[in-house]
């Protein structure tokens, strides 16, 4: 399979088709789920598909180290170029490699205004012009909603997607009307799209919680495969 037919089958375009087109430049989305149950591989099957098209992605990580990020970059890679048999896969790795940048921080290091201007920097100074920012990592129990309103000053400033991912917890009862765990209520009134993976036996099944002003809470029929930790039509 050539890239342009791999992007074109890609699940993705159902997710894109079931938020208007995509999350958009300038807007804030969030994956939100348990601890370890598939956000960052979400994310980066996400961010390789915009690899893909030639969009440039600055992936900044809160965890202690960055390297796993790019460990998880190569496994989503070579699972896609296996399973859709991309030609020339080493070619487009090598190509696609070169429009990703990764950051890593320490959420108790870095203040909001200090994590904008060092992407502005990437940005401007580093001729780094991205599309696509994730942040993964980010502790939202421990954080401020100015870190939310700091990226998506910087979003609509430089018209970037930006996509987070978010920690619940099995005992999280306290919720808004909404089903939005209570900590996460203030970072969420700033995101236009909220999507929730739910766990089952075999998979993580994607729900849309939140579409800009709605709150439709409806089965994408898009899940992440707990053998491959790709995104897969039901």
């Amino acid at each position: 399979m050539v890239k342009e037919e791999l992007i074109e089958r890609s699940p993705l375009r159902l997710l894109e088709q079931s938020i208007h087109g995509g999350l958009g430049p300038g807007n804030l989305g969030m994956i939100a789920a348990r601890h370890g149950t598939g956000k960052t591989a979400c994310l980066v099957h996400m961010a390789t598909d915009q690899l893909f098209q030639d969009k440039y992605v600055i992936h900044v990580s809160f965890a202690g180290r960055a390297d796993h990020i790019i460990t998880w970059y190569e496994d989503i890679f070579q699972e896609i170029a296996k399973q859709r048999h991309l030609e020339d896969a080493m070619n487009v790795h090598d190509a696609i490699i070169k429009h990703r940048v990764v950051m890593n921080f320490s959420q108790d290091g870095v203040t909001p205004r200090q994590l904008s201007a060092s992407l502005e920097a990437m940005i401007v100074d580093g001729g780094f012009t991205a599309d696509v920012v994730i942040v993964d990592g980010y502790d939202f129990e421990r954080g401020t909603p100015e870190m939310v309103l700091a990226l998506k000053s910087l979003a609509e400033e430089h018209r970037l997607a930006v996509w987070f991912s978010a920690s619940t917890h099995r005992e999280d009862t306290k919720q808004d009307e909404h089903g939005v765990p209570t900590f996460l209520a203030p970072y969420v009134a700033g995101t236009a799209v909220l999507i929730a993976l739910e766990p089952h036996d075999t998979h993580l099944e994607l729900r849309l919680v939140k579409d800009r002003d709605h709150y439709p809470d409806e089965n994408l029929h898009l899940k992440l495969d707990s053998a491959t930790l790709l995104i897969r039509k039901e």
